[in-house]
């Protein structure tokens, strides 16, 4: 379990769980003022299984560096929950990873696709009934490439180099949007790709997994560009095994596409996107350094400094409630990481990534923050 909080607010950021895991109550939604997100809507049209067409809006939420612009693109996609808890899906806002993309120098376009959030109800274009998946596909890779039409719109976009990434069902999408060669697009990440999985009832045994072998490896031949896999082998949704066998069907197809296997992440691996970054972020970093994206963007610990001890609380240059915060950071297991801005304000996280995280959670108030203290000793240095 991992602990989010930053400047003076307990958080609650939705990341790869988000898709396929129920979330409580949460308190009103603060917009990452850093990463200047917003939400902008535009309009899909798309069809079910059924051949039932639907035209509705579709909210997108944006994430983009400081400055005009134009940034390159990367359109990332959300997953499906279960039956049982679709319906409690809200926003999807892959916050952390989207950091550290828009920090690489990308403008992020997250779609909520239709038949979740606001337009969850009796139309569900991605239903597949377990059998054919082309259907789904088609309808989720067609409002990855209405968010590239709308991105065309944004004068801080440039869509002639852009990205599609995704978990879960973003990850199906992912690769289906692959598998259409449309322009511009220079490369997939597929975290977790897959569907009809259900790790309550049958855990690492999704329902005809051979529909997907099948539509991927027919597909493939489309495919002209790059893409990485990346898969944990603790995956409740698909097992160790089935997608090995979805990636060699789309290789044996005629596309490129790199297989990461990750060892056991947490209870359950298909959450390897939001809970396993320390392994996943140095994989994509290399992918993407090879497409020409070489921005330094991952978040590294400073060596230790002599500013203070580490237990000495009165010393952080914090506000009262920063001082309270960080002493129940001493309380925490290593890993763990505080992050300090120059107006009082803090963020701190325990867990994976645990420094990119406290530096985020403090941050997305719109000031800028540097690390105080990582695992067990102090990193900040006044200037």
């Amino acid at each position: 379990m991992k602990v989010f909080v930053a400047c003076f607010l307990v958080l609650s950021l939705c990341c790869g769980a988000w898709a396929q895991e129920e979330k409580p109550s949460a308190a009103p939604e603060v917009l990452a003022k850093d990463l200047r997100e917003e939400v902008l809507r535009t309009q899909a049209t798309v069809k079910d299984m059924l051949g039932r067409q639907e035209t509705m809006a579709l909210p997108i939420t944006v994430y983009r560096p400081p400055g005009d612009g134009p940034f390159p693109l990367v359109v990332f996609n959300h997953g499906r929950a279960t039956r049982d808890k679709r319906a409690s899906q809200g926003r999807y806002r892959p916050e952390t990873a989207a950091r550290y993309l828009v920090a690489k120098g990308f403008v992020v376009l997250v779609p909520t696709r239709i038949g979740y959030w606001e337009t969850y109800g009796n139309f569900d274009p991605e239903n597949s009934g377990c059998k054919s998946i082309e259907p789904m596909s088609l309808a989720a890779s067609d409002q990855v490439l209405a968010t590239v039409e709308f991105a065309k719109t944004l004068p801080y976009v440039d869509t002639s180099r852009w990205l599609v990434a995704g978990q879960s069902v973003g990850g199906l999408t992912t690769v289906a949007t692959v598998g259409r060669a449309p322009q511009g697009l220079l490369g997939g990440i597929n975290f977790s790709g897959g569907t009809g999985g259900n790790p309550d009832l049958n855990p690492g045994r999704p329902c005809n997994p051979g529909a997907v072998t099948e539509y991927w490896g027919t597909i493939a031949k489309n495919a002209t560009v790059p893409m990485l896999w990346l898969y944990w082998e603790n995956d409740k949704f698909w097992g160790a095994d089935i997608p090995k066998t979805w990636h060699r069907a789309w290789v044996d197809g005629g596309a490129q596409a790199i297989f990461s296997s990750f060892g056991p992440s947490g209870s359950n691996g298909h959450f390897g996107l939001n809970d396993d970054m320390d392994h996943w972020l140095p994989v994509v970093d290399a992918f993407l350094a090879q497409l020409g994206f070489d921005r330094p963007a991952m978040v590294k610990a400073p060596p230790p400094s002599t500013f203070a001890a580490l237990n000495a609380a009165d010393a952080v240059p914090v506000s009262p409630s920063g001082k309270a915060a960080y002493a129940k950071f001493l309380e925490m297991a290593a890993p763990r990481a505080f992050a300090i801005s120059g107006k009082g304000g803090f963020g701190y996280a325990r867990g994976d990534y645990a420094v990119g995280r406290a530096l985020g959670n403090c941050q997305r108030y719109g000031n800028p923050c540097t690390l105080y203290a990582v695992d067990s000793d102090v990193v900040w240095n006044p200037r």
